[in-house]
């Protein structure tokens, strides 16, 4: 590692956001470690194998202004309001480590008297509740570790967008589902705007290294950087064809939900398209999928 770098966004647009993090991990130079740190208004953030119309009311969410985006990343949806703040640590494969890049947000939360364990696949906890859920992403040169912390978040808004799995609901009771997460304003003085700094010197104290303060405005103003704003606001990318399959197969395992989608011919009845959804963290586990279906019914 030769180098530590800190870039803060001034911006909301969820798109802008997440296009300048695909430019980090694509092009950024062996030897650096990056945080990132930035805040959406009213998105909702689907994973890069999610149904967006089984994970949120879509309508509703554009009717009302809000924003559909959709990761590069694995895992679940999640809700992004003003009231939270998104963290990404972008590293070659040599400084990529995931404990310690968690080590630096339960270093942060020390400096309010917090306490913050890492729990499950990939989610962080404070006095047993959620307050941080992570996902992963391997690049060519670099990887992606990124995540939510929640501070304020528009809890009512939360739940007017997202769709909460059924299944989810069966199998822990809705009451445990939402007495597993929590605000960090509801446990200490921790507001979306002065956790940055705390941050930034937790990132210092766990590298051993002073960082570089790197402009956000010169990396969104990137030719590469406007044409991803471009591909992951398109129709296609954002909804792929779900509009148009049903899921008639439902599944829960312990990788994560499954959602399976069927176009038959009408005539002879044989499978034209398979399409599927899940939340695993593991982006790859849907063309497994996928050839096992085409596989059974070719």
């Amino acid at each position: 590692m030769k180098k530590l770098q800190v870039i803060v966004s001034d911006q909301y647009n969820p798109y802008l956001n997440l296009a300048v993090e695909t430019w980090l991990t694509d092009h950024q130079e062996e030897g650096v470690v990056t945080m990132y740190l930035w805040k959406n208004e009213r998105t909702v953030v689907i994973g890069l194998n999610q149904n967006p119309f089984s994970e949120c009311d879509v309508k509703r969410l554009n009717e009302e202004g809000g924003h559909l985006m959709r990761r590069r990343t694995g895992g679940g949806a999640v809700y992004h309001d003003l009231g939270n703040l998104n963290f990404s640590f972008i590293a070659d494969k040599q400084d990529y480590d995931v404990r310690r890049q968690q080590s630096v947000i339960q270093e942060a939360l020390r400096h309010y008297g917090l306490e913050a364990e890492i729990s499950g696949r990939n989610d962080l906890t404070c006095q047993g509740r959620k307050f941080s859920g992570n996902a992963f992403y391997n690049g060519t040169v670099n990887n992606l570790h990124h995540g939510t912390i929640l501070i304020k978040t528009d809890s009512e808004m939360m739940q007017r967008y997202l769709t909460v799995n059924q299944a989810k609901l069966q199998k822990h009771g809705v009451q445990s589902v939402r007495s597993r997460v929590v605000n960090l304003s509801e446990l200490a003085d921790v507001t979306s705007e002065n956790i940055a700094q705390p941050l930034i010197e937790a990132f210092e104290s766990v590298y051993g290294m002073k960082a570089e303060q790197v402009d956000f405005k010169v990396l969104a103003e990137l030719a590469e950087v406007q044409e991803t704003v471009k591909h992951i606001t398109s129709h296609e990318y954002l909804y792929a064809k779900w509009e148009h399959f049903k899921a008639v197969r439902q599944g829960q395992f312990p990788w994560g939900n499954v959602e399976v989608g069927f176009e038959v011919d009408t005539e002879t009845q044989a499978i034209k398209d398979v399409i599927i959804a899940t939340d695993s963290l593991n982006t790859e586990i849907t063309d497994i999928c996928r050839d096992i279906i085409h596989l059974i019914y070719q």
